[in-house]
């Protein structure tokens, strides 16, 4: 166990709270991969490893420890289990094998289960943007996807968003990894109505799972 895991448990058992409440058996049987909870040696590789580490609340590490130390609704409400935007750092370079992705999106999903889930979450609008993008033509078409993030909150706000991120936009644009055109006429797979039919198949396993956790 890292320091930084030893001097946040020590905090927690200073507060006189319980270390091993319901609230770990609860994630273990009703959290997708939620028995991996008790994996974590709180080494901090995950929250390292994270893009987005800084802009934590609780990062994947302390999530862990919260959750075995019974701070259920500070979990479950929390925007952080939203926060993972599945780059898999965290589950590529974790000494123990833990999904942590996997988790953070079990916890998410299990929130909204039990309406505790925060009322905007950090990335459901990214979530819901990025699934509409792949629905619709089997591809992820990044300009429009960008365009429909940074104007999500009217023009105004998109100009000056778009202005503040003219440097990432131009990088991409010389690295050839976004294109003008694409904006516009972008392409697709073959056959969309066939990945339609398989995307539906695999939301009616992940229902099926769900009902599984469920009370």
């Amino acid at each position: 166990m890292g320091e930084a895991g030893k001097v946040m448990i020590e905090a927690v058992e200073d507060r006189g709270e319980d270390y091993s409440g319901d609230f770990l058996a609860e994630v273990e049987a009703r959290v997708e991969e939620g028995e991996w909870v008790t994996m974590c040696t709180q080494c901090g590789v995950c929250s390292g490893s994270c893009p987005l580490g800084p802009d934590w609340e609780h990062p994947p590490h302390r999530i862990f420890q919260l959750i075995r130390a019974n701070r259920r609704d500070e979990v479950l409400g929390s925007p952080s289990v939203w926060m993972c935007t599945s780059c898999h750092a965290c589950v590529v370079r974790c000494p123990r094998g833990v999904p942590v992705a996997h988790v953070m999106h079990g916890l998410a999903h299990y929130a909204v289960r039990r309406g505790l889930a925060p009322a905007d979450p950090p990335t459901r609008r990214l979530a819901e943007r990025f699934w509409e993008n792949v629905v619709r033509t089997g591809r992820v078409n990044e300009p429009r996807l960008a365009l429909s993030l940074l104007f999500a909150n009217g023009l105004a706000e998109g100009v000056r968003r778009t202005l503040r991120s003219r440097d990432a936009g131009l990088g991409l644009l010389k690295a050839g990894r976004m294109s003008r055109l694409a904006a516009v006429a972008g392409d697709g797979v073959k056959d969309p109505a066939e990945l339609r039919a398989i995307l539906e198949k695999a939301r009616a396993i992940e229902l099926a799972k769900a009902a599984a956790l469920a009370d």
